[in-house]
Formats: C-alpha cells, sequence, structure tokens
C-alpha cells in the first residue's frame, strides 16, 4: 500500500502538522490500522480508500491517533485530499467527497495551491472549569466552553500567555476532555484574528498538537461572535506554527490551507 507524509497547514516542509496518509485498496481491520497509527506516531494517521455505489461520497475517510479513533480530524483530512491530488488518484479541480463514520460527509475542493474543507461547526457552549485545568496549563483561565467532540476551549489573557503555556503534559493527560484549546486574540497588527495551541488530552496522552484543523471547527464560531465577522485567519502558535483560513457559513466552518508531500513510499506491512 501507498503511504505518504504530508505536512498540513504549511507551504514549505517540516512545518505546519505531518500526518501519516495510507491509501487503501479495499476495507481493512481497524484494529490494524490502529497498529499502523500506532507505528507512525504523528497525531493522526489517516486511512483512505476508494467507495463504489455510494452516491453522495467518492472515498472513505478514516482518522487513528496512536491511541484512538477519532470523529474528526481537520489537518489529516486536508493532508489526504493533497494525497489523492497528488497521485492522480482524483483529478486537479474535481471535488473529494469523503464519507466519514461520525462527521457524515466532508467535502475538499483545491483552486489555486490551497484547499478547502467542508466540516460541521463545533460552538463551545459555556461550561466551568474543570478542577485542576489552569494548574495543569500554568495559566490564568478567563473562560471555559466544551463541545460534542469534547473539547474544551479555554481562554486566556493575550497571546502573549498562548505563546508562552508550557503545560504539565501529564496533567493535561487526566484532564476529562478528548483535548484543551487555548486561545486569546491576536496582538494588534499581527496579521491574523486570533491564536490558539491545541493539548491533546485523551487523544494525544496530553501531549500538544501542531496545527488542528478540527479545533477550528469551535474557535471560527467563538472569535466570529467576538470579533463580529464570519471570515478568519487563525494562527496556531506551536513550535512549527501554521495558518488556517476559517470561513463561518451557518453550521459549517470552510477551513483553508496548503500542504506538503514530505515522504512517499510503501506499507509493506499489510492487513
Amino acid at each position: 500500500m501507498r503511504m505518504l507524509v504530508v505536512d498540513a497547514f504549511a507551504s514549505r516542509p517540516f512545518t505546519g502538522n505531518p500526518a501519516g496518509v495510507c491509501l487503501l485498496d479495499g476495507p481493512a481491520d481497524p484494529g490494524w490500522m490502529q497498529r499502523v497509527a500506532a507505528e507512525m506516531r504523528h497525531s493522526e494517521t489517516a486511512f483512505v480508500r476508494p467507495l463504489e455505489g455510494d452516491p453522495e461520497a467518492g472515498h472513505e475517510l478514516r482518522w487513528f491517533t496512536p491511541f484512538i479513533e477519532v470523529a474528526l480530524c481537520g489537518h489529516a483530512t486536508l493532508a489526504s485530499a493533497h494525497a489523492l491530488y497528488a497521485t492522480g488518484a482524483v483529478a486537479p479541480g474535481e471535488p473529494i467527497r469523503f464519507r466519514t463514520l461520525r462527521s457524515g460527509v466532508l467535502t475538499v475542493t483545491g483552486a489555486g495551491g490551497e484547499l478547502s474543507m467542508d466540516f460541521p461547526a463545533q460552538p463551545a457552549a459555556p461550561a466551568e472549569v474543570p478542577d485542576g485545568l489552569a494548574e495543569a496549563l500554568g495559566l490564568d483561565v478567563l473562560g471555559a466552553g466544551r463541545n460534542a467532540q469534547d473539547d474544551l476551549l479555554v481562554e486566556v489573557a493575550d497571546e502573549a500567555a498562548v505563546r508562552g503555556a508550557a503545560p504539565d503534559t501529564a496533567a493535561v493527560a487526566r484532564i476529562d476532555a478528548r483535548g484543551v484549546i487555548v486561545t486569546a486574540a491576536a496582538d494588534p497588527g499581527a496579521g491574523h484574528d486570533f491564536v490558539s495551541r491545541f493539548f491533546g488530552a485523551k487523544a494525544l496522552g496530553g501531549e500538544e498538537d501542531p496545527v488542528t484543523g478540527s479545533a477550528h471547527c469551535a474557535l471560527a464560531p467563538f472569535w466570529a461572535a467576538r470579533l463580529g465577522r464570519d471570515s478568519l485567519v487563525g494562527y496556531q502558535a506551536s513550535e512549527r506554527g501554521g495558518h488556517i483560513r476559517a470561513t463561518l457559513r451557518g453550521d459549517r466552518v470552510i477551513l483553508s490551507g496548503t500542504a506538503v508531500t514530505v515522504l512517499d513510499g510503501t506499507l509493506t506491512a499489510g492487513p
């Protein structure tokens, strides 16, 4: 099977968020997919296979962290679409529709070198700050919310607080959430509207994810309401860093970015 490593939300190699993309010919056992993801050790590895007879989608897409299968992953979706275009499996300009287990049909389109993903918005409802969260993050928490994909959205004072955060990853892993999104408004003149970082609690054992598309399904409605406009640019201020353009359209979010292939090879340990 063909296996690629793609840096998503990146314009050059070794930036953005790397994802494994395994191009399957047919169905595969979920246990095998989980073992491949554990071997790859990226925050997510995507598994893509063509579908026949599905009137709504041409490919199935599933995402696995080294620990669990997840319901939604933005950067690995972007990476998967990039891989299908780059390998010639899908013609340039043709929309890609992915059938997913828990997030419906996701559509990706490409234009001018940029890929745009149509995702469900996942707004966070106000929630109590969990015990130990502020201590785990080492930050003063202004407020928190929780959304349907079980992410905690945590607002802090400013961009400097987001960039300077040095969480206790073991303590973050004990937080009852898929992940913790830390965010603040951007500094004036920064060239982006807000900043964020994502620490995977259940999903990544407390470790940081470099650039998280699915987190922007919560960040887009949050900052659209705060800033009074639907088109935004977010910067995820991890060590690798990456920009995501987010446009809120009702109950959907269009997430846009670019991707770069850094490895293209063969996976020999088949299902």
